[in-house]
């Protein structure tokens, strides 16, 4: 285990030593230690490709950011240029930009270890917080995906016609700001300081470190470094997103290419040897290891004999992005249909591949159609074949799975087989919610041993998918053999 990893580990040791229950507080700062960079840049690039941002209030906007914020008033300023953009809008209409970005930008952007950080301490029943200086456009839709609870905020003036000012509502919690607002909330909330925690990547933030016992510095600013050493804080670098090389770009072109002609290869063999299905099977192994090649991914594989002793089943994967396609190929190997959105029918890399593998797309806005498309997923379950489904219906933008959607669950239930769950660790971190470029590493995969669904029925049907749901949460908090 390298250094870093040993000081992340002293910090989810740390986590684990404390006390249960919600008197314990976890103050997370949002940017910077939640996610890479800053979540203001990406309200800042819908405004500007919406043309509703004047170029001169985004050069003001940078300007200061680059000059640097010293102090409460100097962020004062800053919050003041941003927050007139908004005036005028309602705050239904930020809360749909902010939803909308954190699913397509900021969200893919949550730092692996501070997910890890924010389980461990809701699995320990803390009281967890965000505390940020940002606006609450900002920090609740990350808040609501995460699991947590608590936020703290720049609070932001409402109209009498019910629009934004532009202007702040009070106090920002920034500097001995945020400090203070942390304070309030712990009496607030009988949170007990003194046994509580806090992570923070900034200079501004030494007060607020300084109200718990348990402060942390990661991915610390050069001030806040310094003023660690002098306290003896614990001082974590998270890995930060790899950069996209040429290098990159062309391994990824081979990797489509190497996915396509492995396919076509092995299907062409198979319906030489008159067999589709053996073709099918064949191009399906062999697409994933040529596209696994070319660009420099492979699996570590946990548990894989629960995939050849459950055959037949309904494979469950956590949906993160395109990646996950090429991991299923080389994992599965074949003897598998999958069901999918229908859009992906359309889509330009995976759409004619799918149709192909006789997938059953689903159209998620209409039930009637939904439930007819599953019934020739349910006869190839019964003939021999296995599904292929990822139960959230969409990729998700952060490592927490979304809510389970039942089509998945049903198709067991009626065909009569097992549940197998994949939990893909980090296949977002090597390639990201929306990005057209795989990053080369290790794909972790957790094959979790078949849920034997014969006494599932309708009536407790909610409660056993978010049991199974929770076996995914606890499996990437939890990784086995770590």
């Amino acid at each position: 285990m390298s250094d870093p990893d040993h000081r992340f580990q002293d910090l989810m040791d740390a986590v684990d030593a404390a006390p249960d229950g919600p008197e314990v507080g976890a103050f997370f700062d949002f940017d910077g230690t939640v996610i890479a960079g800053y979540s203001v840049t990406a309200f800042i690039r819908h405004h500007i490709r919406h043309l509703d941002l004047h170029p001169r209030t985004t050069l003001g906007t940078l300007a200061n950011g680059w000059q640097g914020l010293n102090d409460e008033e100097d962020f004062r300023k800053f919050l003041g240029i941003t927050l007139r953009t908004w005036a005028g809008r309602t705050p239904e209409e930020l809360e749909k930009i902010g939803n909308k970005l954190f699913r397509d930008e900021i969200g893919p952007s949550v730092y692996p270890e501070s997910w890890r950080l924010i389980r461990a301490h809701l699995e320990k029943g803390h009281t967890v917080v965000l505390a940020s200086s940002a606006t609450r456009f900002q920090v609740e839709p990350a808040a609501k995906a995460l699991g947590v609870d608590h936020t703290i905020y720049t609070a932001v003036e409402i109209g009498e016609d019910g629009t934004l000012t532009g202007r702040p509502d009070g106090r920002s919690p920034y500097g001995e700001g945020k400090a203070a607002a942390v304070k309030e909330f712990a009496a607030a909330h009988d949170v007990d300081l003194d046994a509580s925690f806090a992570y923070s990547n900034g200079g501004e933030d030494v007060p607020f470190l300084a109200t718990v016992a348990h402060p942390a510095a990661v991915n610390p600013s050069a001030g806040l470094r310094g003023a660690a050493a002098e306290r003896a804080w614990p001082v974590v670098d998270f890995t930060g997103r790899p950069w996209t090389t040429p290098v990159e770009v062309a391994r990824t072109a081979a990797t489509f290419a190497g996915m396509m002609g492995g396919f076509a290869t092995g299907l062409g063999l198979g319906l030489l040897g008159g067999s589709r299905r053996a073709g099918l099977n064949l191009g399906i192994g062999l697409g994933g290891d040529l596209s696994l090649m070319a660009s420099g991914v492979s699996l570590d594989v946990y548990g894989a004999r629960h995939i050849w002793e459950s055959q037949p089943a309904v494979f469950l994967f956590n949906h993160q992005s395109q990646l996950d396609v090429l991991v299923l190929g080389g994992l599965l190997r074949g003897n598998f249909a999958p069901v999918a959105k229908k859009e992906l029918a359309n889509d330009v890399l995976f759409g004619g591949l799918m149709r192909l593998l006789e997938t059953a797309f689903i159209d998620r806005a209409d039930n009637a159609q939904a439930r007819k498309a599953l019934e020739p997923a349910v006869e190839r379950l019964r003939e021999g074949t296995s599904i292929v489904i990822a139960p959230e219906g969409t990729r998700s933008p952060t490592p927490t799975p979304g809510r389970f959607k039942k089509g998945a669950f049903h198709l067991a239930m009626q065909a009569g087989v097992p549940i197998v769950p994949l939990v893909f660790r980090n296949t977002g971190a090597l390639m990201s919610r929306n990005a057209m470029i795989i990053h080369p590493g290790v794909v972790q995969v957790a094959v979790l041993p078949p849920v034997d669904v014969s006494d599932w029925t309708r009536e407790d049907l909610d409660e056993r998918i978010e049991g199974v749901r929770q076996q995914y949460l606890h499996t990437l908090a939890h990784w086995p053999g770590e």
